[in-house]
């Protein structure tokens, strides 16, 4: 009986895999045709990207090329002198640096020479000052002491005169305190 069972399952499984075998064929056909209907857009997008492709490199030639030729003449013709002008610039800039370290070392040399003289001045004005000062007290004692010393006399002699002829205060209608002695200060102006 196992064997009667056996024989009648049989058959329905071969049905449902006849069944499933046609179902996954056709599943694959669908995914080849489907995969050769990308493919063939692909290879069109890519024949028209080649075609764009084409006439831009076309264009590119005809408008860029002689432009690059142009710029590669006039770098063949500038290149002597770019040469000649970079030479230039170096020696210049060699010249400048020269004359700048001439320029440096005559300014400090002129700044050197002027503190000099601004010490010099200084020095000369100090001993001026000193010199006036002393000529000052110089005279100071050899002139104003001995015309105090004069005045002080001649009042004296005055007073005592006055006393002698009797006038006792009195010269030409003036008091004595009219008469009074001029400060020392004001004598001399």
């Amino acid at each position: 009986m196992a064997d009667v069972c056996y024989d009648a399952v049989r058959p329905k499984e071969s049905a449902v895999m006849d069944n499933l075998t046609a179902v996954f064929i056709v599943v694959t056909g669908i995914a080849v045709v489907l995969q050769m209907l990308l493919l063939a857009a692909m290879y069109l997008l890519m024949r028209e990207t080649s075609t764009r492709l084409a006439a831009l490199a076309d264009e590119l030639k005809t408008k860029a090329l002689p432009t690059i030729d142009t710029a590669n003449a006039l770098m063949t013709d500038f290149r002597p002198k770019l040469e000649v002008i970079a030479d230039n610039l170096a020696e210049t800039t060699s010249t400048v640096r020269d004359q700048m370290q001439r320029v440096d070392a005559t300014v400090n040399d002129v700044v050197d020479r002027a503190r000099l003289q601004v010490i010099r001045a200084d020095d000369l004005l100090s001993r001026t000052l000193d010199r006036v000062e002393e000529t000052s007290e110089m005279v100071h004692q050899t002139v104003i002491s001995p015309v105090r010393q004069f005045s002080g006399l001649i009042q004296g002699l005055t007073t005592g005169i006055e006393f002698l002829l009797g006038n006792r205060g009195r010269r030409n209608g003036r008091t004595r305190e009219a008469r009074r002695p001029v400060p020392q200060d004001e004598m001399f102006i």
